[in-house]
């Protein structure tokens, strides 16, 4: 079984070499072999298999033995990707100490003040729009308060909630006393959600940089020209919005 343009591209894009891709899937196949009769099998010359042999061993991808010759093998995949994963956040790591270090001093001089992406969105079907396309794009963790006039929109969403929950997306809702039990048991499946009384005001923070906070009473109503609300790409006003759904997390209750 060769692999995939798809697997080929994928492993590329995670640092992996042609050369490198033909061995290590050569050596999937075959098992514990030697150098020279694995250029034989995965096509890669003679003169280059050592030097990848020792990429790939750097790299976490193969093992070798003490025999002579030298026997190597292939690691798991999922080992292998997650030793490559580890090496890129340590360098990602390194790399923002250094780029941040030299950075942010030159931009403090200049004097710039911060300019951040902040929009007014009025309409239900403008304001809908953006935050399904916000928890859509969500990679991390939601947190959402839906007041009563926001039910139908957390209705809508639940689909999109669902394919969170599958990826591992951490979601946690705020809902106020009188929205429907249906819903309630239908947000439960896909998330934790806690409920509030008297909770007037409504959101959405993603990933602790996206927010979108809901004005206005008459969300509830399709094609209400009263619906408001701002969104902001924003880590500091999403910070701030973040502290106050905690705040009314602390005085809210469990569904029964």
């Amino acid at each position: 079984m060769s692999l995939s343009d798809k697997a080929r591209k994928a492993l590329e894009k995670i640092g992996l070499t042609s050369y490198e891709i033909k061995t290590y899937s050569a050596l999937l196949k075959t098992g514990q072999i030697n150098a020279s009769d694995l250029s034989q099998k995965s096509g890669v010359p003679y003169s280059k298999i050592y030097e990848v042999l020792g990429t790939l061993e750097e790299k976490g991808w193969i093992g070798s033995d003490e025999s002579r010759p030298t026997q190597y093998f292939a690691k798991p995949p999922s080992t292998a990707i997650e030793n490559t994963r580890q090496a890129q956040e340590v360098e990602f790591k390194n790399n923002e100490s250094t780029i941040l270090k030299e950075l942010t001093p030159l931009y403090e001089q200049s004097g710039t003040s911060e300019r951040p992406d902040i929009w007014v969105l009025s309409g239900v079907v403008n304001i809908a729009s953006k935050i399904l396309e916000m928890v859509d794009s969500c990679r991390n963790e939601v947190l959402i308060a839906i007041p009563k006039v926001a039910e139908d929109l957390a209705k809508e969403a639940l689909p999109k909630l669902r394919l969170l929950h599958d990826r591992g997306v951490d979601i946690t809702i705020l809902v106020s006393e009188d929205v429907n039990l249906e819903t309630l048991k239908a947000l439960s499946r896909v998330a934790k959600v806690k409920i509030k009384k008297g909770l007037f005001g409504g959101g959405v923070i993603s990933d602790k940089r996206y927010v979108v906070i809901l004005l206005g009473e008459d969300l509830g109503t399709s094609g209400s020209a009263e619906a408001v609300a701002i969104w902001a790409d924003h880590s500091g006003l999403a910070g701030f919005a973040r502290e106050y759904f905690e705040y009314l997390l602390k005085e809210s209750k469990d569904v029964k």
